[in-house]
């Protein structure tokens, strides 16, 4: 697949704006024609998932992003100028945005079409073939993208590709141009091996446990209802999900019992609500339900909302009531693993610095969540502390804005896309510099050098050299 796609590629040369918006607007008519298709299929590689927020999240949470891309394609592709003073010299320039060539694409389970279909937009939209490696953990989901690819695209533009971890590797050690995944930071860590061999440059989109600061002036009630509401999107099964939150010691209790009634307002019943998302396969189920285990032994307060008459954790649904755990010590797997599941994490804190300096010790996370005003204190933790992106009162607002890149930072990702950042990201910036002049401007470079040339030299060093002590001194003074 790799070598078709590359020689078609070298054969027929970066495409034009046209092509490109046709490949876009084929890859979501491939989405949209089908979209009952893959509520259904996403529906049973879940076990339980809700229609709607299959419908909202994973398609509807698309569109915005590769309009806006297919918008901006000929903006986009143009070649930039470089400033008049290089003409003033003879010299004719220009950086030319060139595609990389066959991207190949990692998918993840949690959101299995849209995190293929997003980046993919942004490959094609940068001039590119596409390989898609879709989770072998929602089968159904990858048979079907792998069965319709084929009905909206050539081979040689875009080509699906299915297995379990053993294709997957294979997938990774091809010489592609360029590869994005997005999954675990472990997994991230194999992916980005595999890719060294062929020095192949990598985008990693990864996760983190996404604190959650409740400031000391913020609306207890609503800041509750929100992050709870917010961790159980998906089933807690979202990279952006909040995972820890800290809050005024004083105030702590009362936020736990807000988060308990919202949650008992949210999910009446678990066992026979279609609507609620269980864990994808058992080995998540196991793991999630493992991490809290764990924590309960150390000495842990765990506390499960679960519905009267029901019993919970079911390991046949895979469901798992939501789970509030507090009295969390950092010995803890629960306080340095992503959860990944419906299980919220409430922690103390006495002053904004001790947050601070916790979340410093520990890697970067995807975003990180501020629940009160836009005061001193938040831009305090903004400036002081490292993510992903920050979103304040309210879920996942980071990635709203369509042109806003969204990646992570260390642990959480390497890399971003979404608008022009995911043009960006799989585009080479070609500079293109030529000359008519009757002279070699850089013969100056090679010998033999006169004395003219060295004396010209050391006379530009020594004013360089003053001019920035010059500027150093300045700043001291101020």
């Amino acid at each position: 697949m790799l070598e078709r796609q590359r020689a078609a590629f070298l054969r027929e040369g970066p495409p034009s704006a046209a092509v490109r918006r046709n490949r876009i607007d084929r890859l979501l008519a491939m989405v949209l024609d089908n979209v009952d298709a893959y509520v259904d299929a996403m529906t049973g590689d879940f076990g339980t998932r809700s229609r709607t927020g299959t419908l909202f999240a994973e398609i509807m949470g698309m569109l915005t992003t590769i309009e806006h891309t297919r918008s901006h394609v000929r903006d986009w592709m143009r070649p930039r100028n470089p400033k008049p003073a290089a003409r003033l010299y003879g010299i004719r320039a220009q950086v030319q945005p060139t595609p990389r060539g066959v991207v190949g694409i990692i998918g993840p389970w949690n959101f299995p079409l849209q995190l293929v279909v997003v980046p993919a937009a942004a490959a094609f939209a940068a001039g590119n073939r596409v390989m898609l490696k879709m989770s072998e953990i929602t089968s159904r989901t990858a048979e079907l993208t792998r069965k319709l690819a084929p009905d909206y695209f050539d081979q040689c533009e875009l080509a699906v590709v299915t297995g379990g971890p053993d294709v997957a590797a294979a997938f990774a050690e091809l010489p592609f141009d360029c590869l994005f995944f997005t999954g675990s930071t472990r997994v991230g860590r194999l992916v980005q091996r595999a890719a060294a061999e062929h020095l192949v440059p990598v985008t990693l989109e990864l996760g983190g446990k996404n604190p959650v600061v409740v400031a000391p002036n913020a609306d207890i009630r609503r800041a509750a209802g929100r992050i709870a509401r917010a961790r159980m999107v998906n089933g807690g099964q979202v990279c952006v999900c909040p995972d820890t939150v800290f809050v005024p010691a004083e105030r702590i209790d009362a936020f736990a019992d807000a988060v308990r009634t919202a949650l008992r307002d949210m999910f009446p019943a678990i066992a026979d609500d279609d609507e609620y998302t269980a864990c994808v396969d058992t080995v998540n189920y196991d793991r999630v339900v493992a991490l809290v285990d764990s924590a309960r032994q150390a000495g842990a307060h765990v506390e499960q909302i679960v519905p009267p008459g029901e019993t919970l954790p079911d390991p046949v649904s895979r469901k798992i009531a939501p789970t509030i755990v507090r009295d969390v010590t950092d010995d803890m797997p629960i306080a340095t693993e992503e959860i990944f599941g419906p299980v919220l994490v409430v922690r103390p804190y006495s002053a904004l610095a001790e947050v601070i300096e916790h979340l410093n010790r520990r890697p970067a996370p995807l975003v990180a969540y501020w629940y009160g005003r836009g005061d001193r204190d938040f831009r305090a933790l903004v400036r002081a502390t490292r993510s992903g992106g920050v979103s304040r009162n309210d879920f996942g607002m980071q990635m709203f804005p369509a042109d806003a890149p969204f990646g992570g930072v260390g642990d959480s990702g390497m890399g971003a896309y979404r608008g022009k950042a995911g043009f960006d990201t799989f585009t080479h910036y070609r500079t293109v510099v030529g000359t008519d002049l009757p002279f070699m401007i850089t013969a100056r470079a090679a010998p033999p050098f006169s004395g003219m040339l060295r004396r010209v030299t050391d006379l530009a060093l020594r004013r360089a050299h003053r001019r920035t002590h010059r500027r150093i001194r300045r700043t001291a003074r101020t």
